[in-house]
């Protein structure tokens, strides 16, 4: 279980979060809800590592053992779709980039170069790099933007048998219906279950 107690952080003077504590389990889909500005990227920058909470603590995952999708895809125009994985997979596993462009659906696209992908194929191939870093726990802001909503769920049902934990920021109530568990926007504190978390899944499309 990885767990964030009492976490504080604020911008200045603005208080982005205030006293919040969440767990999220060793596996499966997790999924933030809350309106715009309530500091779900934030929460997400603190456990990558890329902000230091100023009150509380984190602990079940370290920082070595994350990787974050931004809500930018952040691609290189000049390396195809299949170099923008191998050139952050270890020379070892340069294989796994065909089975991770099987995963978001782009394994004809491997040859091409961004500027000729869609922007939700695009998304979808910034997801299959930050999956290429095989950490503890991926943590994905707005991963499905943009992408066609029968391929996001797709997708996210494999993502759903990865052997790590999945955090993901989603307006979407279609995509949050999909997670094993949704996050709501804290009250007194706490992020809570939805009242419509959905159970978790009894079986979906296996990917390995």
């Amino acid at each position: 279980m990885i767990s964030c107690k009492g976490l504080t952080f604020s911008y200045g003077e603005r208080v982005v979060l205030s006293d919040v504590s969440l767990d999220i389990p060793d596996t499966g889909v997790t999924a933030l809800s809350g309106p715009s500005g309530c500091g779900k990227t934030t929460l997400l920058r603190l456990l990558a590592g890329l902000e230091r909470q100023q009150g509380g603590t984190i602990s079940g995952v370290r920082v070595q053992e994350t990787a974050i999708l931004f809500q930018d895809d952040r691609l290189l125009p000049w390396r195809t779709v299949e170099q923008q994985l191998t050139d952050v997979l270890p020379r070892d596993r340069r294989r796994d980039s065909v089975r991770l462009l099987e995963l978001v659906e782009l394994g004809r696209e491997a040859g091409v170069y961004p500027a000729e992908l869609s922007g939700g194929m695009a998304r979808r191939l910034a997801l299959a790099r930050c999956l290429a870093l095989d950490a503890r726990l991926y943590l994905l802001d707005e991963p499905f933007a943009g992408v066609d909503l029968p391929c996001a769920i797709r997708i996210l049902e494999r993502l759903k048998m990865l052997p790590a934990s999945v955090l993901l920021v989603s307006h979407e109530p279609q995509i949050l219906s999909h997670a094993c568990s949704v996050l709501c926007w804290p009250q007194r504190g706490e992020w809570g279950p939805s009242p419509h978390t959905p159970a978790p899944s009894p079986g979906g499309p296996s990917f390995s």
